[in-house]
């Protein structure tokens, strides 16, 4: 399982999804959107992607991680749209035979989300917002920037 999706994010089904006999163990993880970054309130995030393109890095992290380690399953949904403050932006549940390849596959699958996956963050503060990740990581605030015309 693999996709991107604007619905809240459901734990659980993603356990159901991993479960295996063949499994002794089920590593999870939950990003979740925090109220701070360097040192300014966050208001809520919102994070854009072109969902297919997205979809298939997914999956591309996720058989990296089944060659790396023995894992029976893997499962990693991100939103896009609109996250509010201590809601769900990511979860990735992995089931292995045994609980180092399980939490290994985890670590592994949400790292290499970070640094390869197409999905954009947008943080949004009191006085402004900026785009992480991006070529211009300077915050974007209305009061201060140029009218376009």
């Amino acid at each position: 399982m693999f996709r991107v999706t604007e619905k809240s994010l459901d734990l659980h089904e993603l356990i159901v999804f991993v479960s295996s006999p063949m499994a002794g163990a089920i590593a999870t993880f939950l990003g979740t959107a925090r109220n701070h970054n360097s040192g300014r309130r966050v208001i809520s995030l919102e994070y854009e992607a072109y969902p297919e393109m997205a979809e298939r890095e997914l999956a591309r992290v996720g058989e990296e991680a089944r060659r790396r380690w023995d894992v029976e399953r893997i499962a990693i949904v991100h939103r896009i749209g609109p996250v509010q403050i201590s809601e769900v932006s990511v979860a990735i549940a992995v089931s292995a035979a045994h609980r180092h390849e399980a939490f290994e596959a985890c670590r592994f699958a949400i790292e290499e989300l970070k640094k390869t996956v197409p999905i954009w963050k947008k943080e949004v503060f009191e006085d402004g917002e900026i785009w992480i990740g991006t070529q211009s990581e300077r915050p974007l605030n209305p009061a201060t920037e140029p009218k376009n015309g």
